[in-house]
């Protein structure tokens, strides 16, 4: 039961950084979300929020990276088209003011230790390594892959931040044209 309650924490956690941020995230929010009590805040997180925080960006990175090394194509060009398409749905909650916990934890105000930017550079390494493991398998070169994957995932996060600050996704699709013409098609 404590795990699931954990569990639960950290899934809510993971929301409030996707809808309000670092700076927003409330434990009140965590705990109405989840269900848990107010004494298993401390009971499962000593480290408070920092350590909350840096557990669900941990997580949703996992989840992202999973997704990422089940993409699949025969050609570099079909692993973006691939990418395109998983980032897509991404874009369209970015614009309605959704945002990424994993990023929504590199701008912390107070943070002396770095933990939660570890977590997230972490993440977003996991993500490029995926990436860049499916670009290789489609034929790309072991560094020309480690490129396009960086660049891919830079898409993705950028793409967020100005579809949310514009409202729509007209900058993800302006970012996706030029960055698929990148890619070999064989």
């Amino acid at each position: 039961m404590a795990k699931e309650t954990r569990g639960r924490m950290v899934d809510a956690a993971v929301g409030a950084l996707r809808r309000r941020g670092l700076q927003g995230m409330s434990f009140t929010d965590v705990l109405e979300r989840s269900g848990a009590a107010r004494g298993a805040i401390y009971h499962h997180f000593p480290g408070g929020k920092s350590q909350l925080a840096a557990e669900a960006a941990t997580q949703h990175g996992r989840e992202v990276r999973d997704r990422l090394a089940g993409l699949g194509g025969a050609t570099p060009q079909g692993v973006a088209a691939a990418f395109v398409e998983f980032a897509r749905p991404v874009a369209e909650a970015a614009a309605q003011g959704s945002g990424c916990a994993v990023a929504a934890v590199t701008v912390p105000a107070d943070e002396e230790d770095g933990e939660l930017c570890r977590a997230a550079a972490a993440a977003f390494a996991s993500w490029t390594e995926a990436l860049a493991g499916a670009l290789r398998q489609a034929g790309l070169a072991p560094a020309d892959a480690e490129e396009k994957a960086a660049l891919l995932v830079a898409l993705l996060e950028g793409a967020q931040v100005l579809c949310r600050a514009s409202g729509g996704t007209e900058p993800f699709e302006r970012a996706v044209r030029a960055a698929l013409g990148l890619f070999p098609e064989s």
